[in-house]
């Protein structure tokens, strides 16, 4: 798919073309993007499991709650898993440009920014998730329509350095595009789906294998990190390719003017 520098009044967003090129961008850099993700994604699993307990952490368990103190670390939890998950984006969309442009990766040149973005990610991706929640509570549909909404949020964060400001500009750019991206998401969230239920099952076995040993936790640990890490690639390239079609079709910026902010 080549970028244009004519804006396309109406033009397609290209579900199908968004999810295999996401797809195939991780499988041909499978290794980098594991490599990059996999780092913040063990910092938050770490996190996690000291806070709320490893057995809850890998799905092992469920969370006890018995009076509402319980409720403070799984918190603090949900607001490390966040911040990782801000850093881990941020990462991650920067990579995805370069693959889509076949340019070099450099992993170390994606740190700087990522840094400096993680903190607005994390709090928007909080504010996000609460009204997609309300949404689902209401209704499945609303809740996912919404998630459309804030969908490229990370990306605009990450390219245009909007801050805090990150969910505006992705509410302006999905606006009229919001059901096919909602059906791109769909598709990425089923195949996450089936990874996520691989790592669990794979985690459990390990787990029974090694039961009550250093090692079997340690085990566990990393394989949830490793197949967690492959899940945020996915999401995170197709978040990356959804932003710059937008912005090509509503703005007619190109994915090479894009990728110059980093240069």
């Amino acid at each position: 798919m080549t970028y244009s520098s004519s804006v396309q009044t109406g033009a397609p967003l290209g579900v199908g073309g968004i999810v295999g090129e996401s797809f195939s961008l991780l499988m041909r850099h499978f290794f980098k993007i594991v490599l990059l993700a996999i780092v913040p994604t063990l910092l938050g699993t770490v996190i996690s499991g000291l806070l709320i307990g490893w057995g809850a952490t890998l799905g092992t368990s469920e969370p006890v709650f018995t009076t509402g103190a319980d409720f403070i670390p799984f918190g603090l939890s949900i607001i490390g898993q966040l911040v990782t998950y801000g850093l881990t984006t941020a990462l991650l969309v920067q990579l995805a440009y370069d693959a889509k442009l076949e340019r070099p990766l450099e992993l170390g040149r994606y740190i700087s920014p990522a840094l400096a973005c993680a903190v607005p990610i994390a709090v928007l991706g909080l504010v996000s998730g609460i009204a997609v929640a309300l949404g689902m509570i209401l209704v499945v549909i609303p809740g996912l329509w919404v998630y459309a909404v804030f969908s490229v949020m990370p990306a605009a964060v990450v390219i245009e350095r909007v801050g805090f400001g990150g969910l505006g500009r992705s509410a302006a750019l999905t606006k009229e595009y919001r059901w096919p991206i909602l059906g791109a998401v769909i598709l990425i969230a089923i195949i996450n789906a089936v990874i996520n239920f691989v790592a669990v099952f794979i985690v459990g076995l390990v787990a029974a294998s090694m039961a009550g040993s250093g090692a079997g936790l340690a085990a566990g640990v990393i394989v949830l990190t490793a197949i967690s890490a492959i899940g945020f690639g996915l999401s995170s390239i197709s978040i990356a390719l959804i932003y710059a079609r937008l912005r090509e079709i509503k703005e007619g910026v190109s994915l090479r003017d894009i990728v110059s902010v980093f240069d």
